[in-house]
């Protein structure tokens, strides 16, 4: 399955879980006092605490195989945090391991048929209003909304049409204490046509709306993929974004050296911003262990 179809069928159909991880052993020498002999003996090892300076999370649909259940107990355990792209019936799971949804979603949420088009605008007004007092009333802060594909739009009627559509949400939103975000997405891999596919678009809509209360969903391997420049850009646009995703590039696998993005780089420079929200990991697990894959993931992220 392609990564495009992999996440329109997530954010379609959000559901994931994951299983629990064993502690390594090593081993130490020790010397008997009768005899002197040497013996190997296994110990648990020591595992170091996050720092704290990062609040994880992951984006479920990269995990879907693990019942959802089991997920966030192991996510739990490795120091998350939060879970992202969750729907409602999804949220009070997380809650029982002390886990936050990071970023609400529904299956009514499409990546292709978004707010650019203002034959959307009713009925996603009408969803998006539900979602966002069900998060509200749940204590969640970030709800996920979409351009839309591009189509036969210029970049300006874009933004008219998703300014007309979005500006009662994101008042509505500002009463309810959520923040909508929008996300980048790269059009030149995974998501042909999405209009909402530079920094500097989506910076345009949440100027025009002028809102503390609409953001952007920064995702750093969509944003590798089309403008590159990852920490300049965070540098110099942090104001407006509410979120961070992350993803190895190419392949948007592990965020290991196997990748070109140096992350403990781009995580100090997030931080550096003042900012205090989560930062989730979508990358695709390629490991036949994906909790260890995260595991490794989250402890790049830790700075």
């Amino acid at each position: 399955m392609s990564h495009s179809k992999g996440r329109r069928s997530a954010i379609r159909n959000i559901a994931l879980t994951t299983s629990g991880i064993g502690l390594g052993f090593s081993a130490i020498s020790c010397k008997t006092e009768s005899d002197n002999a040497t013996e190997e003996t296994p110990i648990a090892e020591t595992e170091q605490p996050l720092k704290g300076n990062i609040n994880h999370s992951a984006c479920y649909w990269c995990y879907n195989s693990i019942p959802l259940d089991d997920f966030a107990k192991s996510a739990a355990d490795l120091g998350l945090k939060g879970i992202d792209l969750l729907t409602p019936e999804e949220w009070e799971t997380v809650e029982k391991y002390g886990l936050k949804c990071a970023v609400a979603t529904d299956t009514f949420a499409s990546i292709t048929d978004g707010f650019n088009d203002p034959a959307n605008h009713k009925d996603l007004q009408e969803k998006y209003k539900g979602l966002i007092g069900k998060a509200s009333a749940q204590g969640i802060k970030n709800v996920i909304v979409f351009s839309g594909n591009q189509r036969d739009l210029t970049e300006e009627q874009g933004l008219a049409n998703c300014t007309e559509g979005l500006a009662p949400l994101a008042k509505y939103a500002e009463e309810k204490n959520v923040v909508l975000i929008m996300e980048l997405l790269n059009s030149k891999i995974d998501h042909n046509d999405y209009q909402c596919d530079t920094t500097p678009w989506g910076v345009k809509l949440c100027e025009r709306l002028g809102s503390e209360n609409f953001k952007l969903l920064y995702d750093i391997y969509h944003m590798q993929i089309m403008e590159g420049d990852v920490i300049r850009t965070i540098s110099d646009y942090h104001q407006y974004i509410a979120h961070y995703h992350t993803g190895g590039v190419p392949g948007r696998n592990e965020i290991t050296d196997v990748q070109e993005l140096n992350y403990p780089a781009i995580m100090k420079a997030i931080l550096a911003t003042g900012y205090e929200g989560f930062v989730a990991q979508e990358f695709i697990p390629t490991y036949e262990d994906k909790i260890a894959a995260l595991d490794e993931a989250i402890k790049i992220c830790d700075v």
